[in-house]
């Protein structure tokens, strides 16, 4: 896998600038819900990449099996 970070870059500064909040506005009910339904993908991309990085950062340390026995719940 590689990992692109100039397309997170732009899709940071897509988020920023307000021109995602601008096309919500003025794009059509259909694009809109791709625009929300593309908004629930990031948000979910975003709390696994949070536990992704928990686990690899607490990785062979005491809080490994921690965060293991939480991520079970």
């Amino acid at each position: 896998m590689i990992l692109d970070e100039n397309y997170i870059d732009n899709l940071k500064e897509y988020f920023q600038s307000g021109q995602m909040y601008e096309d919500f506005e003025y794009s059509s009910e259909e694009r809109r819900y791709e625009i929300l339904d593309f908004l629930e993908k990031v948000i979910e991309l975003g709390e696994i990449a949070d536990e992704t990085a928990t686990q690899i950062i607490f990785k062979n340390t005491q809080l490994e099996g921690f965060f293991n026995k939480n991520n079970q719940k």
